[in-house]
């Protein structure tokens, strides 16, 4: 099964793997409901899962698929290589993380790969992940306070939104920007969103 919301992308996956006579696919979603329950009704083997979807994105619906079948195979399709990212899809129970730029004879040899139970990742999603073990990872709250920052407010009207003192978001800020080494607020809401805390 294939899950991404642009048609386009899922005729080209469609064409790939039709060439390959091990292949067939049986369902097309293009969004996170969709997806849901067309994993219901046809089970496949494998499904290439894209990360960001209408409604409910493929990390949130890899967990759903896994709660119904904990042995389904999903290989999480995207182009967003940050850490955290690649992180919360194996933890929500993705057998692979592939980046859309990937060559088609690779991307074929990952879901042989995913069919056959084997964890693959690319080497530069794997050295993603190596590399954010040695990074200071942002808390909830940090999370937080950067994304009201990103959204243009000021310490202030962060503290007012929360319901903290001016204070403690600055505290919260010089932790932040000591964590992601990053030069200035500008700086540090860039690091994070490449990272993967959040989308655009």
């Amino acid at each position: 099964m294939i899950a991404d919301d642009h048609p386009l992308m899922r005729s080209g996956i469609i064409a790939v793997l039709s060439s390959n006579p091990k292949f067939s696919v049986v369902a097309e979603a293009e969004d996170g409901d969709s997806a849901i329950e067309l994993y219901q009704r046809w089970r496949p083997d494998v499904t290439l899962m894209d990360l960001q979807m209408p409604g409910l994105n493929g990390i949130e619906v890899t967990r759903a698929i896994r709660h119904i079948d904990p042995e389904a195979r999903i290989i999480i399709l995207t182009t967003f290589s940050g850490d955290v990212q690649v992180a919360r899809a194996l933890s929500a129970g993705a057998i692979g993380y592939v980046l859309k730029n990937l060559a088609r004879n690779t991307l074929i040899d990952y879901i042989i790969a995913a069919h056959a139970g084997r964890r693959l990742l690319p080497p530069p999603v794997a050295a993603s992940l190596v590399n954010s073990f040695q990074l200071n990872t942002l808390s909830k709250r940090e999370i937080e306070v950067l994304r009201l920052v990103g959204n243009g407010n000021s310490n202030q009207r962060v503290a007012d939104h929360l319901g903290l003192s001016e204070d403690t978001i600055k505290a919260h800020m010089k932790t932040i920007l000591q964590k992601l080494e990053a030069r200035d607020r500008t700086h540090a809401v860039t690091i994070a969103m490449r990272r993967g805390y959040w989308e655009s």
